[in-house]
């Protein structure tokens, strides 16, 4: 507010500037009074006796042309005087006497006009005593208004607004989200039907006593919707929305969040029948008792005030809370418990049909070429989510954007596509050795994952640098999968170690460039010995290693639950695993070695392939694709 009145102040200080000061150029004294020996003064005024404005007889008059005046006019700040009467007098005759002398020697008869005198106040002056006068008012009430409240409250004067609940309200009729506009995700609407429907008609079902569930869990990964399938329950009840994130309780004074949920579950009761929605609800609602402080917690206490308020609910009060988390596991159990958020809603991941429904929505406002097949990219698109497929129409719309085209072309999919999956491009000047290298690299993956029947298909092989890799080989399954059995797991292991294994074929020795693939060959080995039981020797078992944090409250002095032996077990199990899928990959790499130099060859000449050019290079029959 003081930055506003101060900026207030200065306008009109320059507006009183301009208005009382219009375009005068200002000159010396000295230059006025050669300006009245030359006889080039038509009109002169006196304001407030200690300034004058006038214009000039002639522009083009060597005196005025020199003083570069703007349109006729200049001002010139006096000296003392006395008495101006005999001042202005002196330079009427003057003024007079000179241009009488030159009509006379120029033998004209012109009417000579005299310099026009007038005297008027000084409106500055005015306007200075107004501006003395109230900035010290303004100054006074800035003071009063601004600085004493600060100072009566501990808060600095915003404790008020400090503690009110950020929660954004969505007005019934405004941005109306319904189930329409959420394509797929049919099973987690089913179960959302039904509180729309209590809210549309609470007494239908308080007549036959049943309670609808006061909270609502919605699981899942992140980008699968959480937030919009929220927005469209409110949507299709029609009632007021309250969206706030859970992050947005938490604050450094302690108090601040408990206070914020209680306005917020007061403002919801006002204007109920409505529904909260809390995004991200795990970063309030972590187990209790691992934080260091204990109930004086700043989000202890802000949970203990979740529970509190989801308790309070009488039976006719009709708000519901719908809560979204990716983290179902970090969560305080009396969050869980039958009464608060009962029922637990599963967002999954689309499946191809789905995935159809989803790209429909996000292209409709965009211009498609006839050789776009959305079919074929959803079918593709295999375990991407609702935002993974609105990130790739938006890219596939920005290239076509970038190349001038008036529709977005198939092309312009696979290179979303392969900048989503891959990694943007990268234009790096390799040597042909360097080519020739990531090319045996990138064909000792591409081999592995077309000789194993149980290997996911190859979709692409390109030794053009893509994110932070000199080269990618991309393979996929053809359908969507819940489940993986060991030989495909161990095919999957094979493939890794397959560019490692043309490193050692042709080059004598492994090289640096595999460090990514035995990163990932290590997670999946352990994988399968500590949690799927698939090693013989420990036999069906899951070892938790590392999976629980502190923060959980969980096993805070133990990381793992089996023995110092159990864990040498462990590691020569993965040991054995790597050691075999390396073995395999060198041995099915020496068996296909005139395929590995023609795939090579092809590389290092095109230097990307896709699956059915490497096919035909190779001469394998295409893969049939599951229906």
């Amino acid at each position: 507010m003081f930055v506003v009145i101060l900026l207030a102040l200065v306008v009109v200080s320059v507006m009183g500037l301009f208005l009382f000061n219009p375009g005068h150029t200002p000159i010396s004294y000295d230059k006025f009074l050669g300006l009245v020996e030359r006889g080039q003064i038509a009109k002169i005024t006196l304001t407030g006796g200690s300034k004058i404005t006038g214009e000039v007889r002639e522009p083009e008059d060597k005196a005025a042309k020199e003083l570069k005046l703007n349109a006729r006019k200049f001002s010139v700040v006096l000296p003392h005087i006395d008495n101006f009467d005999p001042w202005l007098r002196d330079i009427r005759d003057r003024d007079f006497k000179v241009n009488k002398e030159a009509i006379e020697a120029e033998d004209k008869e012109t009417k000579f006009l005299p310099v026009q005198i007038h005297t008027e106040e000084d409106q500055s002056q005015w306007i200075s005593s107004i501006l003395y006068l109230v900035l010290p008012l303004v100054l006074f009430l800035v003071l009063f208004f601004f600085f004493l409240p600060r100072m009566r409250d501990p808060m600095g004067g915003a404790y008020n607004s400090f503690v009110r609940s950020p929660a954004r309200k969505y007005e019934r009729g405004k941005a109306r989200t319904t189930f329409d506009d959420v394509a797929g995700m049919e099973n987690a609407k089913k179960e959302l039907q039904e509180v729309v429907e209590f809210l549309k008609f609470p007494d239908k079902y308080q007549k036959l006593g049943a309670q609808v569930p006061k909270g609502v869990l919605l699981v899942g990964a992140p980008g699968m919707g959480k937030t919009l399938l929220a927005r469209a329950v409110a949507g299709e009840a029609g009632v007021p929305f309250y969206s706030i994130n859970g992050s947005e309780f938490i604050q450094m004074f302690v108090g601040v969040g408990a206070t914020r949920v209680r306005d917020l579950f007061r403002t919801a009761k006002e204007t109920a029948p409505c529904l909260i929605f809390i995004d991200e609800i795990d970063a309030v609602g972590r187990m209790r008792g691992a934080g260091v402080g204990g109930g004086s917690d700043e989000r202890e206490q802000t949970l203990n005030q979740i529970l509190s308020e989801m308790d309070g609910f009488n039976s006719n009060e009709t708000i519901i809370v719908i809560a979204a988390t990716n983290r179902p596991d970090v969560l305080d159990s009396a969050l869980l418990r039958p009464g608060r958020f009962d029922r637990h809603v599963t967002v999954d991941r689309p499946s191809w049909q789905s995935r159809l429904a989803i790209l429909k929505v996000h292209v409709r406002n965009k211009p498609l070429a006839d050789d776009v097949d959305l079919e074929r990219i959803a079918r593709r698109t295999i375990g991407m989510s609702g935002a993974d497929l609105r990130n790739l129409a938006n890219e596939a719309a920005l290239i076509a954007t970038r190349e001038n085209k008036q529709s977005i072309e198939k092309h312009d999919f696979e290179m979303a596509f392969d900048r989503i999956i891959m990694g943007a491009s990268r234009v790096e000047p390799l040597t042909e050795a360097e080519k020739r290298r990531t090319a045996y690299h990138e064909a000792g993956h591409a081999l592995c994952a077309l000789y194993q029947e149980h290997a996911n298909p190859l979709v692409k092989v390109t030794i053009l640098p893509r994110g932070m890799a000199a080269g990618v080989t991309w393979s996929q399954p053809d359908e969507d999968k819940i489940s993986h059995s060991r030989s495909e797991m161990m095919a999957e292991l094979v493939m890794t170690m397959g560019g490692r294994a043309a490193d050692r074929l042709l080059y004598g020795e492994a090289n640096s460039g595999a460090s990514a693939d035995l990163k990932h060959a290590t997670r999946r080995a352990r994988q399968m010995v500590t949690l799927f039981g698939m090693s013989d020797k420990l036999g069906p078992v899951a070892y938790r290693a590392g999976e629980e944090h502190t923060f959980l409250g969980k096993d805070i002095y133990e990381s793992r639950d089996f023995s110092d032996g159990t864990a040498r077990i462990i590691d020569e199990e993965v040991q054995k695993l790597l050691r075999e899928a390396d073995q395999g990959a060198y041995d099915l790499i020496v068996e296909r070695r005139v395929e590995l130099e023609k795939l090579v060859d092809a590389l290092v000449k095109n230097e990307e392939l896709d699956r059915e050019e490497v096919e035909k290079l190779l001469g394998i029959p295409p893969r049939k694709p599951v229906e």
